[in-house]
């Protein structure tokens, strides 16, 4: 699938205190640099600009970490062990549910270390977008 101005994208982040997360974008433009790599020229619809907090926040981010919006993957639950991303601080963040208790989830984020309790209605089913295919994590037998 080809991304093109307009679209709305999520952009991963690999920045230290990011790691993991992708965030929700708009393309307002597609560049191609001074070494003939594509990049986009992205608005994100929750980060707003450190300068003016009244403006979304607008960056130049390579095509490798752009990618369509996931699907939406309708489900009644989830199991220990599923691959989520789980919506907080204003963006997307994967993670591993490791416990749950009626619609409230208990996931570990690798990236951090860190384990917190969601509610059902912050969590989506991870998906990878390999070669414009969207595949969904599948269910895992163990943490490995």
């Amino acid at each position: 699938m080809e991304i093109n101005v307009g679209d709305s994208v999520e952009i991963y982040s690999n920045e230290d205190g990011f790691l993991g997360s992708y965030f929700l974008a708009k393309v307002i433009k597609k560049v191609t640099n001074k070494n003939k790599n594509h990049e986009f020229l992205v608005e994100y619809k929750t980060l707003l600009d450190d300068k003016d907090e009244k403006k979304a926040f607008r960056e130049k981010v390579e095509d490798y970490k752009v990618r369509p919006v996931p699907p939406v993957i309708r489900v009644t639950e989830f199991d220990v062990l599923d691959k989520v991303d789980v919506y907080d601080n204003d963006g997307w963040w994967v993670g591993r549910v490791t416990d749950k208790f009626d619609y409230v989830y208990t996931v570990y984020f690798d990236s951090t270390g860190d384990e917190w309790t969601y509610h059902f209605d912050k969590l989506r089913l991870h998906q990878e977008y390999c070669n414009g295919v969207w595949k969904a994590s599948s269910r895992c037998k163990n943490m490995g």
